[in-house]
């Protein structure tokens, strides 16, 4: 596979929004409306994060407003619609991620936990900075020509000397091989190391005109 990986360093906000465990309902509402985030680190002590509150965790006071909870899955949520202060809100702990991470890990977390954002975190579990799905897409804003050099010396070169040969052509991250590949180079194999390169929309065969 390529050397190159990028990590959720390369991509993350590093100026997160975040509040106390004191932090009012309201307060939360307003800051997540000012700047348009979804949810927001709580901290304690010197910065170390202890939950987050999303959207999801503000909802149940609307849900709930005119009528009790008629399932126990909605008792969890039921339970937060009396909450007034970030501590009685937030879910902890806190789904995080270290900033070392690649971004494939970052997305395969927010896949399975299902979240829009993590507050990124280090050794420590003090408050670095947070990642979201926005900021997962910037390695697709690569230039063409950037994949394509990345391609030649990581994946053609370094990966499979045999392929340096190779003629292919990149439009909007979609990498095009061109015929003829060359014998040494399987090509399910060498299109999934050319799609793991960041960045890469998709990999396909030149196809005759």
């Amino acid at each position: 596979m390529p050397a190159s990986r990028y990590t959720v360093s390369d991509v993350m906000t590093h100026t997160a929004i975040a509040i106390g465990r004191e932090a009012s309902y309201k307060e939360i509402v307003e800051l997540l409306h000012e700047w348009k985030v979804s949810a927001v680190p709580v901290l304690e002590g010197e910065g170390r994060v202890v939950g987050v509150v999303s959207e999801a965790d503000l909802l149940p006071k609307e849900e709930f407003r005119r009528e009790e909870p008629r399932l126990p899955e909605q008792l969890d949520e039921a339970s937060k619609a009396g909450g007034v202060l970030a501590e009685d809100l937030m879910s902890a702990p806190a789904i995080t991620i270290h900033p070392d991470a690649t971004t494939a890990e970052a997305a395969r977390i927010m896949a399975h936990q299902h979240v829009k954002r993590l507050p990124v975190v280090n050794r420590l579990g003090m408050l670095e900075g947070v990642v979201s799905r926005s900021d997962l897409l910037k390695v697709f804003l690569r230039p063409d020509e950037e994949l394509a050099e990345e391609i030649r010396q990581a994946v053609l070169t370094d990966l499979a000397p045999g392929t340096a040969s190779l003629d292919f052509s990149v439009q909007d991250g979609v990498v095009t091989l061109r015929d003829p590949v060359p014998e040494r180079a399987p090509v399910p194999l060498l299109a999934r190391a050319i799609r793991a390169v960041e960045g890469v929309v998709d990999v396909r065969p030149e196809t005759g005109g």
